[in-house]
């Protein structure tokens, strides 16, 4: 509905209606003999007047003459009952918003984009969450390939260093077969070949002192590791030993030949051997005793 023409309308309405009620009041308070006045000058029937007067009472007698006292000098008029006008201003017209409230679409708009929002923050964290589980799921598997992988290449290092082991011992048991075999030709059992034997005055003590000797030699050679390239040379060790032969400390003289990992083999051969013959060789016991190390 067009309110612009409604407006005028009932602004016409409304002045009509409070002239037409001004105009009645204005009526209302007229004297009876306004309107006989006013109907004999139009010289209309008595009859069409809606108010009339009464006439005055006419009493028999003589005539008293009588003024009156108060502030009224005569009786109000007698009221006259009217009946009341119809209200025939129209309602005002209910005009129904064409848009919604700016305050309203602004708060729907804004609940809408706060949804959204959290919306993308539940997915972003369930991807989150699903990229860690995946991730924590490759590293386990990761892992345990590791794991195998390490089982692996250790059974491979052990079984290397068995047949490292093996050849040792092998070639040792070789070296000691031939020892002896020399040593029963020469009618001296457990005493080394006479290229190995060391030089001494052929007196009691000399002879023991190269068993004694002798006897290292075979102790320290079952827990030698030869390394690959080993010189086949000898190697000066001086070997620090307690009463009993437990062996306190080994090292390789600065004249030794071999390599790092030679002069490390040697010593720790010395130090696997723990405890060296002592029972027999009391009086030819060193503390302090420089060893000869021949590789066999």
């Amino acid at each position: 509905m067009d309110e612009s023409r409604w407006t005028p309308k009932a602004v016409i309405f409304a002045a009509i209606l409070h002239l037409g009620i001004v105009g009645f009041l204005f009526l209302a308070v007229l004297p009876c003999t306004s309107y006989e006045n006013f109907f004999s000058a139009l010289h209309l029937p008595a009859g069409l007047n809606p108010i009339t007067c009464n006439p005055p009472l006419q009493l028999q007698g003589q005539v008293i003459e009588a003024s009156l006292m108060g502030p009224t000098g005569s009786p109000p008029p007698r009221p006259v009952k009217t009946k009341p006008l119809p209200n025939t201003v129209p309602p005002p017209p209910t005009v129904p918003p064409e848009h919604p409230d700016v305050v309203d679409q602004e708060r729907v708009v804004a609940d809408a984009l706060q949804k959204a929002e959290d919306a993308k923050k539940l997915q972003e964290e369930k991807e989150r969450q699903r990229q860690s589980e995946l991730d924590a799921q490759a590293a386990k598997q990761k892992e345990e390939k590791q794991k195998q992988l390490d089982a692996l290449f250790a059974k491979m290092d052990a079984a290397a260093q068995q047949t490292k082991q093996l050849d040792s011992k092998a070639k040792q048991a070789k070296q000691q077969m031939e020892d002896l075999a020399n040593a029963k030709d020469d009618g001296q059992p457990d005493l080394p070949t006479a290229d190995q034997r060391q030089t001494g005055n052929n007196s009691q003590n000399s002879d023991l002192s190269s068993e004694y000797k002798a006897a290292i030699q075979n102790a320290v050679t079952p827990n030698w590791l030869r390394p690959d390239n080993i010189p086949n040379a000898s190697c000066l060790v001086h070997i620090v030993q307690s009463p009993g032969g437990d062996v306190m400390s080994a090292t390789v003289d600065p004249s030794c030949p071999y390599d790092d990992a030679g002069r490390r083999s040697v010593e720790n051969a010395v130090l696997r051997t723990k405890t060296l013959p002592y029972k027999g060789f009391e009086s030819v016991f060193q503390r302090d005793i420089p060893f000869t190390f021949r590789p066999q």
